[in-house]
Order: structure tokens, then C-alpha cells, then sequence
């Protein structure tokens, strides 16, 4: 009784299979009541003790928006000179829309976090993965709208914080390009790129204890 109809169903596992960590955007902006949208579908994420440690930044400053990507692309270098023998083919990777996108956020999380304990007091890293939750709800959603959006990890935490006046105990964990693109990547960038591949399902569920990779596959960076 509880369960969607096939139509429905079918357009969930569509867009999940369908999203892409886009790189590639149009300058158009979002319009208001769409952003309004994503942001409403990021905030019913599921969280650790509905805490909702999440916050966004909407970055309508041109001039930040360029420090920001000033930072970003430092952290671009530092990754590069860390990745030894793939350094060259990293470089040539597009890895962010900063300055193209139509609209870009930073997702934070919240200061005084220490006082939420329900499900964290072993695992306090709970509220990081509650604003996952939120970011990728975030992502089905502009997919499902045909809007693109770019997950960027390329920066200084520290140094974006104080960028932006976070208060003492938040943390930046995300920018996030957000915007109309020219078409959707037909499978993963990176793996478009040759830089990695999907691992098969199968190699990563376990039964009742954990089994070894009998493969000895390396991880892509492993070469580095």
C-alpha cells in the first residue's frame, strides 16, 4: 500500500543512475523560485539527531566568487604536486565550474556541534554525513529539474572560512556549482576521462564479515 507507482519508481532510479558531478555550465541564472526549490529538498535531508547541521552560503559577489576560486585553484596545485606521476594528467581535468556556473553555494557546517550528542557521542562525525544527505538531495533534485551541480572539495577549510566570516567551530565542506549546462556527461567525468571506473557492486557487499578484495585492484591514486 505504501509503495509509488511503477512511473514514479522508475523516474527515482533514473535519476539517481542520471546525476553527474557537472563541470561544464552556462552563465544563465537560476531563477528564484527553482533555487528556492533545491534549497527546500537539501533541507529535508535526513539528520543525526535532527540536528541539521547544514548551512548554506549563497555566493552572489562576483568579486568573492573569484577568491574563491583563487582558492580552489591553489588547492589545485597542492593536489597535483601530490598525485607524483598523475600530476600531468590531473592538471588536464576541468575539476570546477566556479566562474561559470549561475549560481554557487557553500555548505557549512554549523558552529557549537559539540552540544548535539544524540548519535554522535561515538561517532561525531554523524553530522558531516548528515550534510552529505542534504547535499545529495540537493543534487537529485536539480537533476530531476535538468540543472547541473558540481560538488567542489578543492580548498583550504580554514582559509574559506575565514573568507567568508564562519564563526568559530564551522567548517566549509562544499562548494557547489549550481546551473543550466549545454548537455549531461552520458556516464561519470572522471570515468569519461580514464581517470578511474565504477567498481562492480558485487566486489564491495559483504556477507556477515568483511572480505578482501581478492582482485588486489589498486585504488586510482595508488600509483601516485
Amino acid at each position: 500500500m505504501n509503495r509509488y507507482n511503477d512511473g514514479d519508481i522508475a523516474a527515482i532510479y533514473r535519476v539517481i543512475e542520471q546525476r553527474r558531478d557537472m563541470r561544464h555550465f552556462l552563465p544563465d541564472p537560476l531563477e528564484p523560485a527553482l533555487l528556492q526549490r533545491l534549497l527546500r529538498a537539501a533541507h529535508l535531508g535526513p539528520s543525526v539527531g535532527f540536528m541539521q547541521p547544514w548551512r548554506f552560503i549563497r555566493i552572489t559577489d562576483s568579486s568573492l566568487r573569484q577568491r574563491i576560486h583563487t582558492l580552489v585553484d591553489e588547492e589545485r596545485q597542492h593536489t597535483a604536486a601530490a598525485l607524483g606521476q598523475r600530476q600531468d594528467e590531473f592538471m588536464r581535468l576541468k575539476v570546477e565550474g566556479i566562474r561559470d556556473c549561475g549560481e554557487l553555494l557553500v555548505v557549512a557546517l554549523m558552529d557549537r556541534r559539540e552540544q548535539h550528542i544524540f548519535g554522535r557521542r561515538t561517532m561525531p562525525q554523524m553530522d558531516l554525513a548528515s550534510v552529505a544527505c542534504a547535499i545529495q538531495n540537493l543534487w537529485l533534485a536539480a537533476r530531476a529539474e535538468g540543472i547541473g551541480m558540481g560538488w567542489v572539495s578543492l580548498f583550504d577549510p580554514e582559509a574559506l572560512g575565514t573568507l567568508l566570516h564562519l564563526p568559530t567551530g564551522a567548517t566549509p565542506v562544499a562548494v557547489l556549482c549550481l546551473g543550466h549546462v549545454p548537455a549531461f556527461y552520458t556516464e561519470p567525468m572522471l570515468q569519461q576521462e580514464n581517470w578511474a571506473t565504477r567498481q562492480p557492486l558485487e566486489a564491495l557487499v559483504f556477507e556477515n564479515t568483511w572480505q578482501h578484495d581478492q582482485a588486489g585492484n589498486p585504488s586510482p591514486d595508488a600509483t601516485a
